[in-house]
């Protein structure tokens, strides 16, 4: 038996002056009202209602639980109230982790814009390319890669296409040679990753097949953004997104290696536990990066 209801109930019942007005109120039948009043009397052991065939009255005893029923619903009206209101604002804190290169290239500069949108929420950010549990860590959204979404329990929305290429330094091709073969890196020094080792797993596709290659090297690191600056010191050849190493490409300073090949099949996604009672908070950030971020795709 489920006392709170009951009580909100017996007020219906009381305030409406019959059962019928009480079962409108709150989409029951007469009867079923009539019975749910005598189970809480059975279960208070005192009747609370004077019935007639048209309206019912206090008692005494039902008199003085109604007093006290009156302030506990109140309570529960205020409280729904309360929660309904917050259920609409976009307020609290947000938290939210990203890759590191990609918070530093694109969530970063639209923070400002985000945040006098919605001057009621606090934005807490950890920058890490490690896997993450949301729930276990009470992070509200992951901004990851498409090979990191492992959890089947969270969903993942896709904010933009990211493409991958191959570059390496001058210096490092001065040195070296340039690869001609997919298979000639094997023999080269590649940068890797140890935080998601697929990462390390380079996907190749031509008139020859598809085929992975496990690449190997004398350095390896937590995040692309140490990788992208290891390319750039000229310690080896590196994937790396497309965005992080445009200017460079364009510069001169990276250099596209086997420029036939681009790895397309890494989206970045915005990843969240479910979708059920989503906080406005959440939908808000989400749905202003997968606008934002699909213009600058477009």
């Amino acid at each position: 038996m489920d006392i709170s209801n009951l009580m909100v109930l017996f007020v219906r019942a009381v305030e409406g002056g019959s059962f019928s007005a009480a079962a409108r109120e709150l989409d029951l039948s007469p009867s079923a009202v009539s019975r749910q009043i005598a189970a809480l009397e059975d279960h208070l052991g005192v009747r609370l209602l004077n019935r007639s065939s048209r309206r019912v009255t206090l008692t005494e005893e039902g008199r003085a639980f109604h007093e006290r029923c009156l302030r506990i619903v109140a309570e529960i009206d205020d409280a729904e109230e309360q929660m309904a209101g917050m259920s609409s604002r976009v307020q609290g804190t947000l938290r939210v982790t990203a890759t590191v290169a990609f918070a530093k290239a694109h969530l970063l500069p639209l923070f400002p814009e985000f945040l006098k949108a919605y001057p009621e929420l606090a934005l807490h950010l950890e920058l890490t390319d490690r896997p993450v549990d949301l729930a276990e860590e009470g992070v509200d959204v992951a901004i990851r890669f498409t090979e990191q979404l492992e959890d089947s329990s969270v969903v993942g929305r896709r904010l933009m296409p990211n493409r991958r290429v191959i570059v390496a330094a001058p210096s490092y091709l001065g040195q070296y040679g340039m690869p001609q073969t997919p298979e000639d890196l094997l023999a080269h020094n590649c940068l890797r990753m140890y935080a998601v080792s697929s990462f390390n797993d380079w996907e190749f596709e031509d008139e020859a097949g598809s085929r992975v290659l496990e690449v190997k090297g004398n350095f390896e690191a937590n995040s692309a953004d140490a990788v992208y600056h290891a390319a750039l010191a000229g310690l080896g050849i590196a994937r790396l997104s497309l965005y992080l190493v445009r200017k460079d490409l364009e510069s001169g300073r990276l250099v596209r290696v086997l420029p036939q090949y681009a790895h397309e099949k890494a989206d970045i996604l915005a990843v969240y536990p479910h979708r059920r009672n989503l906080s406005p908070r959440v939908r808000a950030f989400v749905d202003f990066l997968a606008e934002r971020m699909g213009e600058a795709a477009a």
